[in-house]
């Protein structure tokens, strides 16, 4: 049994995580900003629209590090 324990905690510390990213991006669908912002490229043609979301990638890569660096430290207290 004590062979499945660290298993259990992990899929739960994994199902919180996903749960408050999925969260956050339902959040942040709702404020809309992301996709809107100066760096982002959108090329709109007849009928085609390619967006290239450059600063809301960057700004949502350095979200997600910050989080999952305060996930880590908090785990491995």
């Amino acid at each position: 049994m004590s062979g499945l324990e660290p298993l259990g905690k992990l899929l739960v510390v994994l199902g919180l995580t996903l749960l408050v990213l999925g969260g956050l991006v339902w959040l942040m669908s709702r404020i809309g900003f992301l996709g809107d912002l100066p760096g982002d490229i959108r090329i709109q043609r007849d009928g085609i629209t390619c967006l290239v979301p450059l600063a809301s990638s960057i700004i949502l890569s350095i979200l997600l590090t910050i989080v999952l660096n305060v996930i880590v430290r908090l785990l491995n207290r």
